[in-house]
């Protein structure tokens, strides 16, 4: 091992007046790691719409970044090991940009050999020489020798919520969309429905027992006062009475509440609903999986439960069609079983095969299939390159179709839950989109969701 593999540090003996260091550092946009190691990650860092918000990331981020930058330069180098951090004043004087080069330097000052400690000038320049940060910092430095060899830290992968913000942004720039709530009764459904008004994406039209709704504005703490209220008796007659808003034409977008997903879509596939269309209902999760490059669409997790040929057909339209209105033109499908060969005693390998025999006739358009496909080799390149499969899909997937909705549904929760991934949930298949979340949801889920929709929502009547 050669001297860079090491980290030594200088002891106060070792240090004079006008000893300095460096480190330069690009500033990549970890917000999302600066609120997980600060443990704020309230809206004033997490959040995008609103100026407000926007400064307190550009503040955070940039006091982060060059005090962080100061100390490692202070804890590696100069003092290095051993060192320990008392005080630290900053004055931020120019901001720091996603892709700038930040260096920092410190300079030694002042000695104080009773205490051990050290005062340093610190300064953080950007790369077009420009001072970013300047102020000063006091450490206690080490008397003894250290050396210890460099450690290789892991990757760290964090949801850069990225791909969620500019869905929020894409859609928040539409005007609101009125959407019939069915059955809002607890404070997360109400809750979500105000927040999603709150950013410009529906307009509320609350469906339900409207002493129970008032009741659960007042738990969560949120106005009601500016919207619609339908009073119906029970949650059965606010799914129909919600579904009948949407048929009159008074609402375009239809949001599950705090009801049972069977009674909301009992009301949707009545005859007199005039909701259904030749397709059969499907759900699609729209995931932001940290270590995938791109959206990832899994398909049906919760509504059809053993799905066969034709009712497949249908879910792999539903999401190839959502797949275009989120700007993929020609997505492609990986059909998913339990390995990747055609086995006649495995159901799932057999459907794969069928259906991109159908795609080839021209059965289901405006994407590429591919199956049958294990996971492994649906997502990853590598695992696809290991087993021989040559494939325009395999590897590179932007839809997975599951067998069942067993399958789907651990999938989809083994994202969120194990891989840190954010998800946003649609059903597709009738004439609007149907908002579908659950209690469980994260408010972001909850505000993606809704953002789908209204992207679906605004395609469908510009083809009309």
């Amino acid at each position: 091992m050669g001297a860079e593999d090491f980290l030594e540090n200088r002891t106060f003996a070792e240090i004079s007046l006008g000893d300095a260091a460096s480190l330069t550092r690009a500033f990549a946009e970890d917000l999302d790691f600066f609120a997980l190691i600060t443990g704020d990650g309230g809206p004033s860092v997490m959040d995008t719409p609103g100026e407000k918000s926007g400064l307190a990331r550009e503040t955070i981020s940039h006091g982060l970044f060059t005090g962080g930058l100061i100390a490692s330069v202070l804890g590696t180098k100069l003092p290095g090991l051993g060192t320990i951090y008392l005080e630290q004043s900053l004055q931020f004087l120019n901001p720091v940009g996603i892709g700038d080069s930040v260096t920092a330097t410190v300079i030694a000052t002042r000695k104080d050999e009773e205490k051990s400690q050290i005062s340093f000038d610190c300064r953080c320049v950007n790369q077009k020489s420009e001072c970013v940060a300047q102020g000063s910092a006091l450490v206690r430095a080490p008397r003894e020798k250290m050396r210890l060899p460099r450690m290789e830290l892991p990757d760290v992968q964090l949801s850069r919520h990225q791909r969620f913000r500019a869905l929020l942004g894409r859609a928040a720039g539409l005007p609101p969309l009125a959407t019939a709530i069915a059955h809002p009764c607890d404070a997360n459904a109400i809750g979500a429905a105000v927040e999603a008004a709150k950013a410009g994406l529906i307009s509320p039209i609350l469906v339900g027992p409207k002493a129970k709704i008032e009741a659960a504005a007042k738990t969560a703490k949120v106005d009601i006062a500016p919207y619609r209220l339908v009073d119906a008796p029970h949650s059965e007659a606010a799914a129909a009475a919600a579904v009948a808003l949407v048929t009159r034409g008074e609402a375009q977008l239809l949001m599950k509440g705090s009801l049972h997903t069977d009674e909301l879509l009992r009301a949707v596939l009545a005859p007199e609903s005039n909701l259904r269309t030749g397709r059969r209902l499907s759900h699609v999760y729209l995931f932001d999986v940290p270590s995938y490059p791109k959206p990832l669409l899994v398909t049906d997790a919760a509504v059809n439960i053993a799905p066969g040929i034709e009712e497949k057909r249908d879910i792999i339209q539903n999401a190839i069609d959502l797949a275009h209105v989120m700007g993929v033109a020609e997505p492609k499908v990986a059909l998913l079983s339990a390995v990747e060969t055609v086995n006649p005693k495995i159901k799932s390998t057999l459907d794969a095969a069928a259906l991109c025999k159908m795609a080839e006739r021209g059965q289901i358009q405006g994407g590429l299939l591919d199956g049958p496909l294990a996971f492994d080799n649906a997502i990853s390149p590598a695992a696809a390159a290991e087993k021989g499969i040559v494939s325009p899909v395999a590897g590179q997937a932007d839809i997975l179709l599951v067998p069942d909705l067993e399958a789907g549904n651990m999938l989809a929760k083994q994202l969120s839950f194990l891989a840190g991934a954010d998800a946003a949930g649609v059903v597709l298949g009738a004439r609007v989109p149907i908002i579908l979340t659950s209690r469980a949801d994260a408010e972001r889920t909850r505000m993606a969701s809704c953002a789908v929709a209204v992207l679906i929502a605004r395609a469908a009547k510009a083809a009309s």
